[in-house]
């Protein structure tokens, strides 16, 4: 390119290279043209693939046979109870769950090699010389891998349709959900690409990509219980319900509705333990799943009226998730007697934006870095890491 280029291997037996002044280091802008022949050449080689077709065919069995086995289990015990729960809402979860799951595991591996592993089989410099940015690159590399994703995603939609015809689903549940999972998918691909420069092994990459995942998927709840008695203390709270004094003495006292004959509900205070699910509730924010439970709108309280008989998972992890954001209340409600109605649990708004775009920033840190580590003349690399 009309520059002077040379690798010095310096006292630490790392490679480091130096280059003159050359056009190939300066930062230049991305354009549409760039962009996409980086992400054509990345699918040719995915199509080219056999792995790739495999990979797909075995999630689409492996998708289909689960609806298939849950709408049957489902549908056996319908026939056995007098009052079958709605089977719509429990099928969509199951699906939904599933796909975001393999959506998960498959992902990692789609972008986790992008860069180590074209510089380990010699095709990356061949890339940097061109005048493609480093941005190009990395954003190229980006869409071929959330374009294959979104192939996975695109054929689990029939079996998200087969658990909305059940009924007790709203409409507008299934757009929700794909959306959602579609971006939760490009930021695992901005993690995946990020490691990729950063690991010297396409094997280290992976692993960390997959570990970064496994963070968010599996070990934010189990910091959320590690961290309840950190925010779990004793304090003096209002309670309006059947004082203790009501209850000392039930000998010969008769009992209506759980509670003493002729008890009132009076406003008191007394010494109780309160966890404040306030200060941690953003660990649960973090988890991709409870985002796309939170993020469905399938609960009765999202515009839909409750069935007589209607279990809906991904409702309840929302509505769950919502009540520990919202913290204790002011005043417990401990009065059942009055109106005989169910004590209404105090929630908070939605969880799921913030955790949503908690995880795209993550997927943006990982593009960022990819395109830094992809500048060239890049002035060190890690032991044993060839140039070309």
């Amino acid at each position: 390119m009309g520059g002077r280029t040379e690798d010095v291997v310096t006292v630490d037996g790392s490679t480091r290279t130096d280059a003159g002044s050359t056009g190939v280091d300066e930062a230049r802008g991305v354009t549409w043209h760039g962009v996409r022949t980086v992400a054509a050449l990345e699918l040719r080689q995915r199509v080219r693939s056999s792995r790739w077709k495999t990979a797909l065919v075995v999630w689409v069995v492996a998708v289909g046979a689960i609806t298939l086995l849950s709408s049957g289990a489902l549908a056996a015990l319908s026939r056995t109870e007098s009052d079958p729960p709605s089977r719509g809402p429990l099928l969509f979860a199951i699906v939904t769950v599933l796909v975001l799951g393999l959506g998960l595991l498959v992902t990692p591996t789609l972008t986790s090699t992008a860069v180590n592993g074209d510089r380990a089989a010699g095709t990356l410099a061949t890339l940097q010389v061109t005048l493609l940015s480093p941005a190009e690159i990395a954003l190229g590399k980006l869409l071929a891998a959330w374009s294959a994703a979104l192939a996975f995603l695109v054929a689990s939609v029939p079996f998200l349709g087969v658990a909305l015809a059940l009924g007790d689903v709203p409409v507008a549940a299934l757009p929700r959900v794909v959306v959602v999972v579609a971006l939760l998918l490009v930021a695992v691909c901005g993690i995946g690409l990020g490691w990729s420069t950063v690991a010297a092994r396409p094997a280290g990459s992976t692993v960390l990509t997959f570990l970064t995942v496994a963070g968010l998927a599996v070990f934010t709840p189990v910091f959320f219980g590690i961290a309840f008695p950190a925010v779990t203390q004793t304090e003096t709270v209002t309670v309006h319900g059947i004082p203790p004094e009501q209850w000392q003495d039930l000998d010969g006292l008769e009992l209506e509705n759980g509670a003493p004959a002729n008890a009132t509900c009076e406003t008191y205070t007394e010494e109780r333990e309160v966890t404040h699910t306030e200060r941690t509730w953003w660990l649960l924010a973090l988890n991709p799943f409870v985002v796309v439970a939170d993020a469905a709108g399938t609960s009765p309280g999202a515009g839909m009226d409750a069935a007589a008989n209607r279990f809906d998972p991904l409702g309840t992890v929302s509505e769950g998730v919502r009540f520990l954001r919202a913290g204790p209340p002011d005043v417990q409600e401990e009065c059942w007697i009055e109106d005989g109605s169910a004590v209404e649990l105090p929630t908070a708004g939605a969880v799921w934006p913030y955790g949503l775009a908690a995880n795209l920033l993550l997927g943006v840190v990982g593009f960022v870095v990819a395109v830094r580590r992809l500048r060239i003349p890049q002035r060190t690399l890690p032991r044993g890491t060839r140039v070309a």
